[in-house]
C-alpha cells in the first residue's frame, strides 16, 4: 500500500509528539488538531478511511488507531484511495502494532538522555505557544473591538464578523490548551496510570500494592516527569520484589509545588542491594532531571526509598563551557540543539541554509567530543546551557 506522506500522532513521546515522513508540503503543516480529530472520529474503531482535514486542505487519508496507547497513524492519499480488508491494508496494520508497541517500549524504558532532550523540547514548545497565543489574542480582541465600535452602521455584518472572529478566539486558547495539554500532565491522572501499570503485578504477581493518592489540587507534572516518575516507581518494585518475602509495597506520592515526592517501601527483609545495576539504571534517570534518590535499607524490617523530581528546569553551574572554544555561531547553533529544534528549523531562525548548521554541528560533535545530537544535548543540559 503506497501514500504520500506517513504521520504518527503519539502523546508518550512528550518532546515530540508527531513523527513524519513523506511530501514535506504535508508533514511540515499538519497540526496537533487536526491529528486529534481524526482520532476522535476513529472512536473505538482501529482504521478509517475516507476525506478528512489535513495539512490545510481536504485529503483522503487512512487513518489506523493502536488499541492500548491511543497512538494513530494516518497515511495521506492512500493506494488504493478505499482500501478494504485486503493484504496491504494487514500488513500496515500489522507493523503498525509493532512500531506502536516498540514506541511504548522505549518510552517506558527511557534513557536519560531522551529525558534531557524531551523536557527541553517540551519547554521549548510552550514558550512559543504562549508567544503565539499573546500575538493573537491580542490581535483577534482588537478587531472585536473595532468592530463592536458605534460608528460602523452595517449592524448585519458587525454581527456576523463578530460571531466569526469570537469563534476563531476560542478556537486560538483551545489549541493553546491542548498544546499545554502534551507537555503537562495532572498529577492524579498520572498517578492513576501508574496503578493501570502496576495492576498486573498485584493480579498475576501476588504482590499487594497501597497506593497513596497525591492531592487532587497538586501541581501538574511535566510530560517527561510523569513517565519518568511511572518508571522509577516500576522500577523499584521490581528491585523489591527480586527480595525474599516481599509480599506488600506501598508507593505514595505528593507535590510540594516545586517538586513531585515519591516514596516506595517493602515489608521484605531489607536485603536490597544498593549497588546493584537496576538500581544504578534508576539513579540515571533519576538524575538526568536534576532529582534526587535516597535508598534507606533495613535489615530485618524493609526498604525505604524517597525520590525528588523537580518539577521546573533548573540551571546547573557552568564551569566547561568556556573551555569548549565555541565559536559565537556555534553557540547559538548548540543552544537551539538543546531547544529541540531541527535542521532546518535552526537554519531559518538563523538566517542561514540547512548545509550551514550542518557544518556547525560537525564542529560541535568534534569540539565536544561526542557522536549524536543526543550526546551533545545531554552534555550541554548537564553544564547548564539552557
Amino acid at each position: 500500500m503506497g501514500s504520500s506522506a506517513l504521520v504518527i500522532f503519539t502523546e508518550d513521546c512528550t518532546g515530540r509528539p508527531q513523527k513524519t515522513a513523506g511530501d514535506e508540503e504535508i508533514t511540515s503543516r499538519v497540526s496537533i488538531a487536526e491529528l486529534d480529530t481524526i482520532r476522535a472520529a476513529l472512536s473505538e474503531a482501529t482504521f478509517w478511511s475516507g476525506e478528512a482535514e489535513f495539512a490545510g486542505r481536504s485529503r483522503s487519508v487512512l487513518a489506523l488507531k493502536h488499541f492500548s496507547s491511543h497512538a494513530l497513524l494516518v497515511l495521506t492519499d492512500p493506494h488504493p484511495a478505499t482500501p478494504g480488508h485486503d493484504a496491504g491494508l494487514d500488513m500496515v496494520t500489522y507493523l503498525w502494532g509493532i512500531a506502536a508497541r516498540r514506541i511504548q517500549e522505549k518510552v517506558a524504558d527511557a534513557p536519560p538522555s531522551y529525558l534531557l532532550e524531551s523536557r527541553a523540547a517540551s519547554a521549548e514548545r510552550v514558550r512559543v505557544t504562549a508567544e503565539l497565543t499573546d500575538l493573537h489574542s491580542t490581535t483577534l480582541e482588537t478587531l472585536l473591538a473595532a468592530l463592536r465600535s458605534s460608528s460602523l452602521d452595517d449592524a448585519l455584518a458587525r454581527s456576523t464578523v463578530t460571531d466569526l472572529t469570537a469563534k476563531a478566539l476560542v478556537g486560538l486558547r483551545t489549541l493553546s490548551d491542548r498544546t499545554a495539554d502534551l507537555a503537562e500532565e495532572p498529577v492524579a491522572k498520572a498517578f492513576e496510570r501508574l496503578r493501570e501499570d502496576l495492576r498486573p503485578l498485584t493480579r498475576f504477581g501476588g504482590l499487594e500494592i497501597e497506593f497513596i493518592e497525591p492531592p487532587l489540587n497538586g501541581r501538574g507534572l511535566p510530560g517527561e516527569v510523569a513517565h519518568a516518575a511511572r518508571a522509577i516507581v516500576r522500577g523499584l518494585v521490581l528491585a523489591m520484589m527480586e527480595q525474599p518475602g516481599v509480599s506488600r509495597v506501598r508507593t505514595q506520592w505528593d507535590c510540594d509545588g516545586e517538586n513531585l515526592l515519591i516514596n516506595v517501601r517493602d515489608n521484605g527483609p531489607g536485603t536490597l542491594a544498593t549497588d546493584a545495576p537496576s538500581i544504578g539504571r534508576l539513579d540515571r534517570r533519576v538524575q538526568a532531571l536534576t532529582g534526587n534518590l535516597q535508598i534507606d535499607v533495613m535489615p530485618g524490617w524493609g526498604v525505604d526509598v524517597v525520590v525528588t523530581l523537580p518539577l521546573d528546569l533548573q540551571a546547573r553551574p557552568t564551569g566547561e563551557v568556556a573551555e569548549w572554544n565555541l565559536a559565537a555561531r556555534e553557540l547559538e547553533v548548540l543552544q537551539h540543539l538543546v531547544a529541540g529544534q531541527s535542521n532546518r528549523a535552526i537554519a531559518l531562525k538563523l538566517g542561514i541554509s540547512e548545509n550551514t548548521v550542518k557544518f556547525h554541528v560537525r564542529n560541535l560533535f568534534r569540539k565536544l567530543d561526542v557522536g549524536s545530537r543526543t550526546e551533545a544535548i545531554a552534555l550541554a543540559h548537564s553544564h547548564g546551557l539552557r
